[in-house]
């Protein structure tokens, strides 16, 4: 008579509980999805310029990666950054390069600029829809002074 081997049972480790995520964890992924575009919005959204200091804060980063951000900003030409000093202690001064458009700025009343669909090569100065155009910008801008 042969014998069957006898399979041993295998031993299963066991894995550890995972943790739910903290819930500065959950914030941080929704709200940072894109920590470098964040930084940029929120330099954009202060003409006068934002503090690197104070920018890390606002993020939610801590000062290392939010000299990441800065740094990649600034290769990329969206930002310049200056020397500034607030309270004796040496920090940089963000300016966006760029501010981004203001859709009402493209507005006159209801009517959209005639240059975003325009295809005709033109002088500025002698282009009948632009002076149209602009004509009736004054005039919204008038009337609603």
């Amino acid at each position: 008579m042969s014998k069957t081997p006898v399979k041993k049972k295998e031993s299963r480790k066991k894995e550890p509980k995972k943790e739910a995520p903290r819930e500065e964890e959950v914030r941080e992924n929704n709200t940072h999805d894109d920590p470098i575009e964040e930084g940029l919005k929120l330099i954009q959204s202060r003409p006068e310029g934002v503090l690197q200091s104070e920018l890390w804060k606002e993020l939610g980063v801590d000062s290392r990666k939010c000299s990441r951000i800065v740094k990649k900003l600034e290769d990329s030409g969206l930002i310049e950054r200056v020397e500034f000093k607030k309270e004796g202690l040496k920090t940089y001064l963000l300016k966006a390069k760029q501010m981004p458009v203001n859709p009402s700025d493209l507005l006159a009343g209801d009517e959209l600029i005639p240059c975003i669909g325009c295809d005709l090569e033109c002088v500025i100065e002698e282009c009948h829809p632009l002076m149209d155009w602009m004509y009736q910008l004054a005039i919204v801008s008038h009337s609603q002074d």
